[in-house]
Order: C-alpha cells, then sequence, then structure tokens
C-alpha cells in the first residue's frame, strides 16, 4: 500500500524509530486527577477538620486511618449473600468486645446507626451521648473495617490525651488494616407540608474540643451485618431508643424500590426493636425518597412524625445538627451547594 504523502508531496518524516521513542520527546503533561480521586481527598481533608483534634502536632491526623487504603462500591446489594455471621438471638453477643471500657460493662447498645458508612455520625453522636452505647451498621467490609479503625484511633488519641490507657479494642477478630500512614501506637427551615428543607449552610458542626472529650469514643462501635435482614437478630424487644437512617441508597428504579430501607415490612421489625417513645431520624438529599419514608412512616400505626421545631425545643438540637452535618456524606451535600430533607417519628405505644 502506497504511503500517504504530505502537502508536499513528500513522505512524511521518519526521524523516530518509534511510536514509543515519538512520545519519549513530546512534553510531559501533569496528569489531572479523577473525580473519586478529587471527592476523597476532600472528604480526607473534612474528616481531618472536623474529628476532634485531641493530639497536638498532627498526631491524630497520623493514627487516623486514610480511605485510599479502604476502597469500596458506593453501595451494596442488601439481597445478595454476603457471607454475613450473625447470632442466633440477641442474648448471644458479647458487647464487650465492642465497648471493652469497665465503665459500660452490662450496659446494652440504645442508638443504633443503620448504613453508617463511614462513621461520622457515630463519632459526632460520642460526646453527645457519654454514657450511651451507640452502633452503627455497615453491610461493606471494607467500609466496615474503616471505621472500625477510625473508632481506635480516636481511642489511642483519647487515651494518650488524658495520660491512661483505657482498652480499644472492637470485636473478637477485629484488628487494624496496615497502612504506610498509620503510626503503630494506633494497634495498642420548613416548607408548607412541614417538611424540614435544609440546604446549604456556612454554619458547619462543631467539632468536639480538644482532650478529655466525654466517654473518650469508648461508647460508639461498628458491626458488619445486614440490617434489613438480621436487626432483630441483634437488638431485644424495646432496646433502642433512636434509630438513624441517613442518606440511604435512593434505588431510583422503580423494581428496586422493594431495597429500600424504609418499607412496611421492614418497619415493623424497626418498631420491634425500638422502645416507646424512641425516635428514628431520617435524612435524605433526595425528594422522591424523603416523601416515599415519611409516606411508609406516617401510614404505619407505630410511628407518628414530629416536628423538627418540637425536637429542638425538646433539647434535641446537637442530635439534630449531628445528622445533618456530622456525616461524611452530608458535607459533600453542603459542598455541592444541594439541599437535604429531615424528618423524625416517634414511636407510640402499641395498640390493645
Amino acid at each position: 500500500m502506497a504511503a500517504v504523502a504530505n502537502s508536499q508531496g513528500s513522505r512524511p518524516p521518519t526521524h523516530f524509530s518509534s511510536f514509543a521513542s515519538l512520545l519519549s520527546t513530546m512534553p510531559k503533561r501533569k496528569r489531572e486527577k479523577n473525580k473519586d480521586q478529587k471527592e476523597e481527598e476532600e472528604q480526607g481533608e473534612e474528616i481531618a477538620d472536623t474529628e476532634p483534634q485531641i493530639l497536638n502536632g498532627g498526631q491524630l491526623h497520623e493514627l487516623l486511618p486514610q480511605k485510599r487504603h479502604y476502597r469500596q462500591r458506593a453501595h451494596a446489594n442488601p439481597f445478595s449473600d454476603h457471607s454475613l455471621t450473625y447470632p442466633s438471638s440477641p442474648s448471644e453477643i458479647d458487647w464487650t468486645l465492642h465497648y471493652p471500657h469497665p465503665r459500660h460493662a452490662g450496659k446494652r447498645v440504645e442508638v443504633a446507626d443503620i448504613g453508617c458508612g463511614f462513621g461520622g455520625l457515630l463519632t459526632a453522636l460520642a460526646p453527645l451521648m457519654p454514657d450511651t452505647l451507640i452502633l452503627g451498621m455497615e453491610i461493606r467490609a471494607q467500609v466496615t473495617q474503616y471505621v472500625k479503625d477510625r473508632i481506635l484511633a480516636l481511642r489511642v488519641a483519647a487515651a494518650e490525651s488524658t495520660g491512661s490507657s483505657a482498652p480499644s479494642q472492637i470485636g473478637e477478630e477485629d484488628t487494624l488494616m496496615t497502612s504506610p500512614t498509620r503510626e503503630a501506637t494506633a494497634i495498642s427551615s420548613e416548607d408548607a407540608a412541614g417538611t424540614s428543607i435544609h440546604a446549604t449552610a456556612s454554619k458547619s458542626l462543631k467539632p468536639n474540643l480538644l482532650a478529655g472529650t466525654p466517654g473518650g469514643f469508648q461508647n460508639i462501635s461498628v458491626l458488619r451485618t445486614n440490617a434489613m435482614k438480621f436487626l432483630p437478630n441483634h437488638f431485644h424487644k424495646a432496646q433502642l431508643h433512636t434509630l438513624f437512617f441517613l442518606f440511604p441508597d435512593p434505588h431510583f428504579k422503580a423494581r428496586k424500590h422493594k431495597a429500600r430501607i424504609i418499607s412496611p415490612t421492614l418497619l415493623a421489625e424497626y418498631a420491634y426493636v425500638l422502645r416507646e417513645g424512641g425516635l428514628i431520624y431520617t435524612v435524605t438529599d433526595v425528594w422522591d425518597l424523603h416523601a416515599w419514608m415519611v409516606e411508609h412512616l406516617v401510614n404505619f400505626k407505630l410511628f407518628k412524625r414530629v416536628e423538627e421545631s418540637k425536637l429542638r425545643e425538646d433539647g434535641k438540637g446537637d442530635i439534630i445538627d449531628a445528622a445533618l452535618r456530622g456525616t461524611e456524606e452530608g458535607r459533600k451535600v453542603e459542598r455541592n451547594g444541594g439541599q437535604k430533607w429531615f424528618a423524625a417519628f416517634v414511636r407510640v405505644a402499641d395498640e390493645e
């Protein structure tokens, strides 16, 4: 096949022996970071900014795990077989493996964050409820491990800041993942319908202040499980006083709505583990999902909606702020100028 002539009618110059040698002479361009890399760095910076600055000189930042070592898909199929181990009844669980501090001996978990993600709500609630055991439940393995390591780092930092040596284990077989950044010490407004809408706010969640954080993060833990299948296996009847459902998977397609975390079948289980007077908090940045959750909870006879203003009057303002701004997803929505819809419901007495 004849060579293609250039504009001067001659063959193209052949100064380069190969394509590789041609590339070697081209000016190198700085590789741009993709969207995921940029988002990960921004989230990492936010975690560092909002995490309690317990240690001086940036030592806490060195202890905290880095997300790049815990790669995981954004969502998991709750109907898939995830090879999970679960107790046949709540009595089989030894909670001292999750909450080893002597001050929590004999206590039961009373607050659960369903689908806790990277643990932002857990760390925000820890000093607000220092005497209450709080559990995050997450189905993704790598994300669960990240939260475990994050809590362990905070426990170690809190213990060192006070000169104590409080236990810092989480779970029977849980160990810290090795990463180059880890230190060895880490091992030892309302609308007409009454819906609360929260647009981007300049006010951010106040960081827990310095040394002496109440509870030393010994009151929070995380468990890998599928809450849609095994929630009654972990909690006794009327054991919990608060449940959080923050930024759950919206499952946009109609055929996927059965996988939403709020559904008539699952509401019966939530009513079972939640005591009379207990609260359910929901937050999402998807209006359709918000409307779905409100509709199903309002139509369920054992739950009654309670307005945000009433909760704040009752002293729940800090908890509401933590739910709205304490999670990584919540801060991401604010960063992107989005809106968040909040709703809360109280567990009413069983009908006779």
